[in-house]
């Protein structure tokens, strides 16, 4: 936006006959418009997650059909919603868990999202923290609900989340302010619990569902993420879909998969993980992605 430029104004005389009429002031000049954030191409993704119907109907959808079935699934001893990579124990005489992540899925996130964009700012690790410690996420639609049915059913709610571990008070303070089932610290596994004997890989969380298979049989899992149902071993479109490929039929059933277009691992496997890219050049590989056809 170009900047406003002051005019001069010159004094003039009218003459009418000999009188002389006075002289006007210089106008003043007005002040230069607020400078306004730069476009930020998460803003209909933001948006579209804080004020469309369509949005809270997905999840209450979701949510009230898991708990359709979940008492079927209890009753059934055949039934296991973890992958044969992550069932690392015999579900014989294990009691029943449904195994949600947090972020997006049952707690709502998107005020953090919506300050990025208003001051053009990006994920960063310590403004993350803080907004968790201000422990204001409202309830994912249908999330109560549904985790309340599956307590009052004798079913463990974990929560299985990639906030850091020393996160877990705020979290689990979060939750309970909320009216989310806690049955102590030990429902939130976060980023950096340890399982012996598996290495985990960055933000993976199958060590994670190992562990959590020692102890459960896990009736469903919840998730906007792939990982939060699997691990994905190549971070690119084929790979995605070839995580996912064995298990297709447990869509609906076993996995529930939530809506995210504002921020998940999706986004990198369009410009080759490498977040050291420039901006630009990671939009330039975005919309070399679409199709037009």
């Amino acid at each position: 936006m170009r900047p406003h430029l002051p005019l001069a104004l010159a004094a003039s005389f009218l003459l009418a006959g000999c009188a002389s009429a006075p002289s006007h002031p210089a106008a003043t000049p007005a002040p230069p418009p607020a400078a306004e954030a730069a476009a930020n191409d998460n803003l209909n993704a933001v948006a579209w997650t804080q004020t469309a119907v369509e949005h809270d109907l997905i999840y209450i959808q979701a949510y009230r059909d898991a708990q359709s079935q979940l008492l079927a699934a209890l009753h059934d001893p055949n039934w296991d919603a973890l992958a044969k990579e992550d069932r690392v124990a015999p579900t014989t005489g294990l009691p029943p868990a449904v195994v949600l992540d947090i972020d997006e899925t049952v707690l709502d996130n998107s005020p953090y999202q919506a300050r990025l964009v208003k001051n053009g700012g990006t994920y960063d690790e310590a403004s993350w923290a803080a907004w968790c410690k201000e422990q204001q996420a409202r309830a994912m639609p249908g999330a109560l609900a549904f985790t309340q049915f599956a307590a009052a059913h004798g079913i463990a709610v974990i929560y299985l989340s990639n906030r850091a571990k020393d996160l877990d008070t705020a979290t689990l303070a979060n939750l309970r302010q909320l009216g989310f089932p806690v049955s102590g610290a030990d429902a939130f596994l976060g980023l950096g619990t340890v399982e012996p004997g598996c290495d985990q890989v960055g933000t993976e969380k199958g060590c994670r569902r190992q562990l959590v298979s020692r102890k459960y049989r896990v009736l469903m899992q919840f998730g906007d993420q792939l990982g939060d149902f699997v691990d994905v071993l190549a971070n690119t479109e084929a790979g995605r879909k070839q995580a996912i490929a064995g298990y297709m039929d447990w869509i609906g059933t076993r996995w529930f998969v939530l809506p995210n277009p504002t921020y998940g691992s999706w986004e990198p496997a369009l410009f080759n993980n490498d977040w050291s890219a420039p901006a630009a050049e990671q939009r330039q590989q975005k919309l070399n992605a679409l199709r037009y056809n």
